[in-house]
């Protein structure tokens, strides 16, 4: 029945409220005594870690209860470990993506940390948590800002060494939405060449900046790349739509790839690297959209 779905939203929106605000709760003290005692840094942080990784298990909980989205993964699911440190990279086609990441990958590998808007520092609970836990924080600045100022444009990646430095010490999964945005056919449409047509069919144009940068301020210890495609057989959901139960289904792949020795250089400053690096992240790009072109197929032939 229709007004099943609003009451279910309803009711998964509050149960996420009370997560928050509990987690918030038992976090903020940890936060502080890691604020006043830096020297106590460490074990705060895997405190904190456990905390999240907590909650995460509570909203996946209570996620697959309401929700009944069936969410299929196939792939390197089984290879995963928790004592590896990955970087992990994602198509971005809706803010359920992340939901759905954190719920099936929990348990399977190192605690997960994601670069986040600044503006969500200001929401209530939410922000304080995630800069509490450390999560790095990223700016968006206009090409006005940079033509202004051109050192802005460096600013997000020096955001990210201080971020990085951080994480050298235990294993960890950063996650990177090589796209930057979500993708709609109106973006799509504005990457598109001359002649009109894009050059990817599921896909937005990858940036391969924020990627390298990291990989070379985790100095070498990001050893396995995990490759993740995210596809919604019955459209791209809004979080609204997630919550009610209106999203059946979500097909997930995952390939581990090896991070090599030549993946790691001096983007900013050596251009043969630049480009070879740039044209490394189109190739696997282009194999995510051949990828997501079969999973439509697939999902298409079943119905």
């Amino acid at each position: 029945m229709p007004i099943i779905y609003p009451l279910v939203g309803i009711l998964s929106l509050s149960l996420y409220v009370i997560t928050i605000a509990g987690v918030f709760l038992l976090i903020m003290p940890v936060a502080l005594v890691k604020l006043i005692i830096p020297a106590l840094r460490r074990p705060c942080n895997a405190v904190l870690d456990k905390l999240a990784s907590g909650w995460i298990t509570l909203n996946g909980w209570h996620q697959k209860l309401l929700t009944r989205t069936d969410i299929r993964v196939s792939g390197d699911i089984d290879q995963l470990s928790r004592n590896e440190w990955y970087m992990l990279i994602a198509n971005h086609q809706s803010w359920v993506d992340i939901m759905i990441l954190v719920r099936v990958l929990n348990g399977r590998i190192p605690y997960v940390k994601f670069f986040f808007k600044r503006e969500l520092l200001w929401v209530p609970l939410l922000g304080q948590a995630l800069w509490a836990m450390d999560f790095p924080v990223m700016r968006r600045r206009s090409k006005k800002d940079i033509a202004r100022n051109p050192a802005l444009a460096n600013d997000d990646l020096e955001r990210t060494r201080r971020a990085c430095e951080m994480y050298q010490h235990s294993p960890v999964t950063i996650i990177n939405f090589l796209e930057g945005t979500r993708f709609t056919p109106a973006k799509q449409r504005a990457q598109a060449s001359d002649d009109g047509a894009p050059e990817f069919r599921h896909l937005l144009k990858p940036k391969a900046g924020g990627l390298a940068f990291t990989l070379s301020a985790m100095n070498g210890q990001l050893r396995q790349m995990l490759d993740v495609t995210l596809y919604y057989p019955h459209g791209r959901p809004t979080f609204w739509e997630y919550a009610c139960g209106r999203v059946r289904r979500v097909d997930m792949h995952i390939q581990q790839r090896p991070i090599t020795d030549d993946m790691v250089g001096d983007y900013p400053n050596d251009e043969a690297f630049r480009a070879r690096f740039q044209a490394r992240v189109n190739e696997l790009w282009q194999e995510k959209d051949a990828r997501l072109e079969a999973m439509a197929q697939a999902a298409a032939d079943t119905h």
